[in-house]
């Protein structure tokens, strides 16, 4: 644990209600002054490069002319995206899964339809580390795959990205402190339904993204939230329940963040895109699809497209400009910038249809902005 996380961690010992904790965490955390500088993070969804759990899916399969690879090299298919990452100070993904190897629990019952175990192999963590080589990466593993291998695989999983020089978000209630090179330091929060801190309690998410707000400053939100696949495009404002599970409300979870201070907001879970919105001065973007996930998924129409977005905030967290960058994917997870944009037009249709309020312009080059 780092002395910086140390410190908040022992302010907040004691006491769990909002006020007290957002006066001491300003007290006593670590930022005394405000931020100089504005920061550059750049967003995308969810990644998985292929699983080591099950590799039976590969078997006959074809792909441009040549067998699929099972378990093909992390770092050739992560590569394409360092482009779109190119000029962050910070870049933000959902890893989606464990990493690791050796035995595991098993996860999925036989013949399960609805039911995937990832783990991804090692090396992976380097391989994620390159999506931003000039950047601090960002992983988040408050989602419901990064305990496919168990609690050892999870703990496994977390080692092998901070070794890596990954900081790694939602494996607890305290916010991830980044340092920045300009000096300041941005924190990030990873939630999901699965783990401590849950997108169901709102209330808590308000503590924990003010409690960040007032020790840090700026604060980046990530949820892995909603239910998932092509009929899951709209954006409900009501809770969503998929495979049996409560996957919350992103509408509700997100006015809870932003409420609790959150400059940004990223969304990922449905595998599809979803909608973007202003929230107040926070920038909502409530699923940013699939961004690379390699192996057994299905990536065949809205499945296969998803973005990057890039967002820089000013020195007070106020969002100063945001692109989409269009990409998309080919079976079983070859991922390329997409020169036709389907995903603008995607978020641009579907901003309009959910949010007629709220919902943000999307301009032909990518360019985010309130609608005037």
């Amino acid at each position: 644990m780092s002395c910086q996380r140390l410190v908040l961690l022992l302010v907040v010992a004691g006491t769990t209600a909002a006020g007290p904790l957002r006066a001491q965490a300003s007290a006593a955390a670590p930022v005394a002054r405000a931020s100089r500088a504005p920061v550059r993070v750049c967003a995308g969804g969810d990644v998985a490069v292929g699983t080591n759990l099950d590799t039976t899916w590969a078997v006959g399969r074809v792909a441009f002319g040549r067998r699929v690879a099972a378990l093909p090299d992390p770092a050739a298919l992560v590569a394409p995206l360092a482009p779109l990452f190119a000029g962050a100070d910070v870049a933000l993904i959902n890893v989606e899964g464990a990493i690791g190897d050796g035995p595991a629990p098993r996860k999925c019952r036989r013949r399960s339809r609805q039911c995937y175990a990832i783990r991804q192999v090692p090396g992976t963590e380097h391989a994620l580390r390159g999506v931003a080589p000039d950047a601090v990466v960002v992983g988040n593993l408050a989602n419901n795959h990064a305990n496919d291998a168990g609690p050892a695989g999870f703990d496994e999983t977390r080692r092998r990205l901070e070794a890596a020089g990954v900081q790694v978000t939602g494996a607890d209630t305290l916010a991830t402190p980044v340092p920045l090179a300009s000096g300041d330091t941005l924190a990030v929060l990873g939630f999901g339904a699965w783990r401590s801190p849950s997108v169901l309690d709102l209330a808590a998410v308000r503590r924990h993204v003010s409690r960040a707000a007032a020790a840090w400053g700026r604060v980046v939100v990530t949820m892995h939230i909603g239910a998932e696949g092509a009929a899951a495009r709209r954006t409900p404002a009501r809770p969503e329940v998929f495979a049996g599970e409560r996957r919350g409300n992103s509408v509700a979870f997100a006015r809870a963040a932003a409420e609790g201070g959150a400059s940004l907001v990223i969304g990922h879970g449905p595998h599809v895109l979803r909608g973007m919105e202003w929230v107040g001065g926070t920038l909502v973007a409530h699923s940013l699809g699939n961004l690379l996930t390699y192996g057994p998924f299905t990536l065949r129409g809205p499945n296969g497209r998803s973005a990057v977005l890039c967002t820089t905030l000013a020195p007070d967290g106020s969002v100063v400009e945001s692109t989409l960058f269009s990409t998309r994917q080919e079976p079983p997870g070859i991922v390329s910038r997409d020169p036709e944009a389907a995903a603008l037009d995607d978020i641009r249709t579907l901003s309009a249809l959910d949010f007629p309020a709220t919902g943000v312009r999307v301009a032909a080059d990518g360019g985010v902005t309130r609608r005037r």
